[in-house]
């Protein structure tokens, strides 16, 4: 029983923190040390496992704009970019990353200094007498779309969030809210097929460690309890930017990622 109460947490960590710019993988990361006793580096293989649970919920919640791909030639453009300038860069910073994890890496310190810059940006729109940023896609163009994929394939670090990264970004180039977590969320599929493939060929070793403390029931509760908290944190996110106004939305984001950093930072010493 144990067992899959602790898989249904890690899978609740996964879905939740996937969403949210405080680095889901660091998240199941510490989890996983904490309930199974996972070194940090089959830990934070383990992390990037659990995308697939997390990978269902924004297929399944954007399978409308999946199937749009057929005939939407430009989010399909700024699809392709950002995963082939992901992937060109993230890899080679997993491959670092067990070096990383075995030195003096503070994993709270990347979500503390995206909280400082979310911060900072919200203030900045707050006060500044710039045009409010109601940005879409339709504006957006290959310099916008490369520099969407640098800021993705960093978060192969430990530490560093994808969705942080790549929300922070849209809407530092003027993108409005919720536009920006959609295209975040749409960059994540294929960024997560990438990332999940990465591990299998890259950490086989670490992931058949960490897998070694679930049976296939515990690890089938784990991906489906991330992929169906997935669904609904989706949703609640962006009805959240749908309805609050830009600084609001990046105050948010930016006192969540430094709060969990700090607690991070703590747990890493």
């Amino acid at each position: 029983m144990s067992n899959l109460l602790y898989a249904f947490i890690v899978g609740l960590v996964q879905g939740v923190s996937e969403w949210l710019p405080i680095s889901s993988k660091t998240q199941v990361l510490f989890v996983s040390n904490i309930l199974f006793g996972l070194p940090l580096n089959v830990a934070f293989a383990f992390g990037l496992f659990m995308e697939i649970g997390s990978l269902f919920s924004a297929t399944f919640y954007f399978r409308r704009e999946i199937v749009s791909l057929l005939h939407d030639r430009k989010l399909l453009a700024y699809l392709l970019v950002v995963t082939l300038v992901t992937g060109a860069e993230g890899i080679p910073l997993y491959l670092i990353s067990d070096k990383l994890l075995s030195g003096a890496y503070n994993l709270g310190l990347p979500m503390m200094l995206l909280g400082c810059f979310l911060i900072g940006d919200g203030i900045y729109i707050r006060y500044s007498r710039r045009t409010p940023r109601t940005g879409t896609l339709a504006e957006m163009g290959l310099k916008q779309y490369i520099i969407v994929g640098a800021a993705q394939g960093f978060a192969a670090l430990p530490g560093v969030s994808r969705s942080g990264m790549t929300v922070s970004t849209l809407l530092f180039m003027g993108i409005n809210p919720k536009d920006a977590f959609r295209l975040s969320y749409l960059a994540y599929i294929p960024a997560s097929i990438g990332g999940f493939v990465t591990t299998i060929v890259f950490s086989r070793a670490e992931l058949k460690v960490a897998l070694s403390n679930f049976d296939a029931t515990g690890l089938g509760v784990a991906i489906v309890t991330a992929a169906l908290v997935g669904i609904v944190a989706i949703s609640a996110l962006l009805r959240f930017a749908k309805r609050n106004d830009v600084y609001k939305v990046t105050l948010f984001l930016g006192g969540l990622a430094f709060a969990i950093g700090v607690l991070a930072a703590i747990g890493s010493i």
